[in-house]
Parts: structure tokens; C-alpha cells; sequence
């Protein structure tokens, strides 16, 4: 199996006068990746033109090997797909909906039926599957969505904001399961969120859009620095450290009782040494890195 889940070159799509993909490149490989952007970035026009909802007006796409214009419903009887709106049929019991959908996949029905309940199972609803959807709590209907993308056993899983409107234990059940799904399944995951902590804990890599391109791509951990260098924080006045450090040519600035100093190798012996020559006390020190969310931020202007 090629590692290239999605590639994508040249993407545009617009509705009337309104740009909303202008020429999208990225390539997406196997795990869990985050798409990450703000309102209005294309997170969600792109995740319809993956799923073939939706005709691109320019550019190449291609979804496990497959043209989702081409053969969209071939490709999503490989593609899970979890929504981001709470719009379950109340009445209908999680079991019959998750089953009617892995029906629509292409799953006969007697074989749906058993993988709809081994979903349900999955995802912790085992003993509410015969439950009607409009009794359960929005963490139930997340699980109740997580469930029919799984049921058909997909190759790719595409959810949208699968946290939205739960509370702090119940998101990290969710992120839990995501990582589960991704580790133990070996389905790979495309994650369209808006919160960085989420996608710092469960995804290998990131994709960020912003006005309709894409800002920054990569494996989480790729943003660190470039720039050689550390962070050092003391639990006194930093200036003659910041002092002893510039009379040497190297850079180094305080920002109250952090010093950041750069041009040097990340192991920082320099720094060590001259902490303890000048007596001061060290509580941290650690390589200079760039932050996903100094990375978000940058991509984002």
C-alpha cells in the first residue's frame, strides 16, 4: 500500500465569486493527521471534495489511488466518514442506524447487522445499542457517529470535530478511542479540528490550510527550530547570565526570568557552565522549539 493516503495538487474549488480552495498541494500518509485552519480556511470544502461530494473546478486528487470525481462511490465504500453536526434521527435505535449505514456502504444486510453491533461495542455502547439516539447524551451520538464510519470496516476515516460538545472527561474517552482506532485498527485518519491540544495528542502529523492553500504540512515534531539553541529558566535575575553570554557573541535575550539563547549547540553546555560559575539557580532548561500553535499563528497570517 502506498504510504501517500491523500495527494492532492493544484485543488481549487470556488462557489460563485467566493475562493475557497485557490490551488491546494499536500500530501497526506498513513496515521492519524490533523487538518487544522480557521473559519472559512477550506477544512471542510476539502473534506467534501475527498469524500466526492463535491466537483473540484481545477487540480488533481487522489484518495487511496482513486479520483473521488471519477469514482466516488467506489471510494466510499473505502472511506468512513463521521460528520461534525449532531443531526441524528431521535427515534431510530443506534443499532438499526449504524446498520443502515453499513448497508449503504455495500455491506448485505445480515453482515451489517453483525458489524454494526461489534462497532457499538468498540466504541463503549455495546449495552445502549438498542437505545433510541434521541435518549442518548452528545457523547453517546459522538460514539453512536464514530460507530457507523467504522462498521464497514474502512480504510480511511474522516472525522469532523469528533469533540465537539463534549465535556473535558468525555473528549478524552474520544481522543482515546481516535488513537486506539488509528494504533490498533490500522485504519488511517484524517482530523479536522480546531483545537491544538487535540491534535498534538493524538495525531503523527498536521496539515494546516489558511486562505485556501496549504500553510504548513509535516510530521508533529518537524516544527521544532532549526536555529541551534536553548531556553533556560532561573529562579533568580537573568541579566548576568543574559551579560556573560553576550560578551561571548552568542544571542540571548530575558523575558522575565526566561532567557532565550541561540547559535548554540541544543545541549547548551555553555549555558550549564556559565549558570554555575555565576551562582544562579536553574529550574529549567530544554532546546529551543517552535510550538504547533507558533506554527498555526505563522501559517495562518
Amino acid at each position: 500500500m502506498s504510504d501517500v493516503v491523500i495527494a492532492a495538487r493544484g485543488v481549487q474549488k470556488s462557489y460563485g465569486a467566493n475562493h475557497v480552495l485557490r490551488g491546494l498541494d499536500c500530501d497526506i500518509g498513513r496515521g492519524v493527521t490533523g487538518l487544522l485552519g480557521p473559519n472559512g480556511s477550506g477544512k471542510s470544502t476539502f473534506m467534501g471534495l475527498i469524500l466526492g461530494l463535491r466537483p473540484r473546478h481545477a487540480g488533481d486528487l487522489a484518495v487511496l489511488g482513486i479520483d473521488p470525481s471519477q469514482s466516488g462511490p467506489e471510494l466510499r465504500r473505502r472511506v468512513g466518514y463521521a460528520p461534525e453536526h449532531h443531526d441524528l434521527p431521535g427515534d431510530v435505535q443506534a443499532a438499526d442506524l449504524v446498520r443502515h449505514i453499513a448497508q449503504l456502504h455495500g455491506l448485505p444486510r445480515k453482515a451489517a447487522t453483525a458489524r454494526a453491533s461489534d462497532a457499538l461495542w468498540q466504541v463503549g455502547l455495546g449495552e445502549e445499542r438498542f437505545r433510541p439516539i434521541g435518549t442518548m447524551s452528545t457523547g453517546q451520538r459522538q460514539r453512536v457517529k464514530m460507530a457507523q464510519a467504522l462498521a464497514h470496516d474502512p480504510d480511511l476515516l474522516l472525522l469532523d470535530e469528533p469533540t465537539d460538545g463534549l465535556d473535558p472527561v468525555q473528549r478524552d474517552d474520544m481522543l482515546a478511542l481516535i488513537r486506539r482506532v488509528g494504533s490498533d485498527f490500522g485504519i488511517d485518519i484524517l482530523l479536522s479540528s480546531h483545537l491544538l491540544e487535540e491534535v498534538e495528542r493524538v495525531c503523527d502529523a498536521v496539515v494546516i490550510l489558511s486562505d485556501g492553500i496549504v500553510g504548513h504540512s509535516g510530521a508533529l515534531g518537524d516544527e521544532d527550530s532549526s536555529e541551534a539553541g536553548v531556553k533556560v529558566e532561573l529562579d533568580s535575575d537573568p541579566q548576568p547570565l543574559v551579560a556573560a553570554l553576550v560578551a561571548r557573541g552568542v544571542t540571548a535575550t530575558a523575558d522575565g526570568p526566561v532567557v532565550t539563547v541561540t547559535g548554540l549547540d541544543p545541549a547548551g553546555t555553555l549555558v550549564r557552565d556559565l549558570i554555575a560559575d555565576l551562582g544562579l539557580g536553574l529550574r529549567r532548561l530544554e532546546p529551543l522549539r517552535t510550538s504547533l500553535e507558533d506554527v498555526f499563528m505563522a501559517a495562518s497570517r
